[in-house]
């Protein structure tokens, strides 16, 4: 079952992530709202991670084969 952070793209998660993060840090969000937003965080921050995970598997494999090595189609891990 796919969420709606797992359908986002690197830029647009880490730019909401910043944004949680600003508004988490300007100390005037009630305590109730501080945890939906470290839950919103963590999941955006998950998805930034495997974009970027998935963004250095790539780069692996072009390195390796313009050393002539060649592998199959490249498939992301569209874990969340």
């Amino acid at each position: 079952m796919e969420t709606k952070e797992s359908k986002l793209s690197f830029e647009t998660a880490l730019t909401q992530l910043e944004t949680i993060v600003e508004t988490m840090e300007s100390g005037d969000v009630p305590l109730a709202d501080l945890l939906a937003k470290f839950e919103q965080g963590t999941k955006l921050l998950k998805v930034c991670e495997i974009r970027l995970k998935d963004a250095e598997l790539k780069i692996e494999q072009l390195k390796k084969q313009k050393d002539g090595v060649a592998f199959a189609k490249f498939e992301t891990t569209a874990e969340t």
